[in-house]
């Protein structure tokens, strides 16, 4: 396992409680530390870590997409033999993942890209995983995924060739915008109709069975709401990963109409502007041809 991430981490207990052996690596030591205080053994190096692999070896890498996958793609490419196997768990670009099955095949080193759910609760619940590559290699690694996945047989299959996994994940990503952005905007509606003080967080526990609205995503909304559901501590300002733009993207490049997913998008944009300039035009442009009311920015003279 190279990358001792949360998730990383939580995949390399995962492993070794399943009976696997696991070599650890991370440039930061303590992780490795507390890898190999469970049963992994360290490595101070990429290749340590292959040295100590047996052939064919299986090299899971776990780092942030982009460059940090890049440079450890290309560093196992120098130090693995013919018959090897790259395994890239992490949220890749399914473009770059082609790219790279398409490096290692050169090499004879095969790659497998495992498009991964399941964050910081995988390591009790199991991992989701859409998996990419060649049909002999991938089944070659099942007891690996049979381990990480919830069940032997579930929650874990080959997708398609080297991409796909990636892409799957990728339009996975997309989706959960959009059932998040409705989640979100429907609780804003019952917060806002005031005369009824309505509990969120119990109205969330009732939608949690039997309810056709029912998911993992709203278990964790009622999680989040389960203290004070004002989120007095928290910033409405949302990352995105990078993935669902991807997806959208993608849409527009196959001519498919995905406008949930795309407005789901763009909400996210919108939680980062504090002041937006596009909103005070619309207000703008509203009181000039009705004469409909303006509200001053607080601070201003008069």
């Amino acid at each position: 396992m190279i990358g001792l991430g949360k998730m990383g981490a939580n995949m390399t207990e995962r492993l070794l409680k399943g009976g696997h052996r696991v070599v650890a690596y991370d440039r930061d030591p303590a992780p490795v530390e507390t890898a190999a205080a469970l049963g992994a053994s360290p490595s101070n190096s990429m290749g340590d870590l292959v040295s100590k692999l047996r052939p064919p070896r299986a090299v899971w890498v776990m780092v942030p997409a982009g460059d940090p996958t890049e440079s450890v793609v290309n560093a196992l490419a120098d130090k693995l033999s013919p018959g090897d196997t790259a395994i890239d768990g992490g949220n890749s670009n399914f473009k770059d993942s082609m790219r790279r099955a398409a490096l290692l095949k050169e090499r004879g080193v095969y790659f497998v890209d495992v498009g991964t759910s399941g964050g910081v609760w995988g390591l009790t619940e199991g991992y989701s995983m859409m998996v990419g590559g060649e049909t002999d290699v991938v089944e070659s690694l099942r007891p690996i995924f049979e381990t990480l996945a919830p069940g032997p047989e579930k929650g874990w299959g080959h997708v398609g060739p080297s991409g796909a996994g990636h892409f799957v994940k990728m339009v996975h990503n997309g989706i959960e915008y959009g059932l998040m952005q409705a989640y979100a905007e429907g609780f804003e509606i019952m917060r806002a109709r005031e005369d009824f003080n309505l509990d969120l967080h119990h109205i969330a526990q009732i939608w949690r069975y039997g309810s056709v609205v029912r998911s993992w995503l709203l278990d964790l909304t009622a999680v989040a709401l389960s203290e004070d559901q004002d989120l007095p501590d928290i910033r409405g300002w949302v990352e995105d990963s990078g993935e669902g733009r991807w997806t959208v993207a993608e849409a527009i490049n196959e001519d498919v109409p995905a406008p949930v997913i795309t407005l789901s998008l763009l909400m996210r944009l919108v939680s980062r502007q504090e002041k937006s300039y596009a909103a005070k035009l619309l207000a703008a442009m509203r009181n000039q041809f009705g004469g409909h009311a303006v509200l001053e920015e607080k601070g201003q003279d008069g």
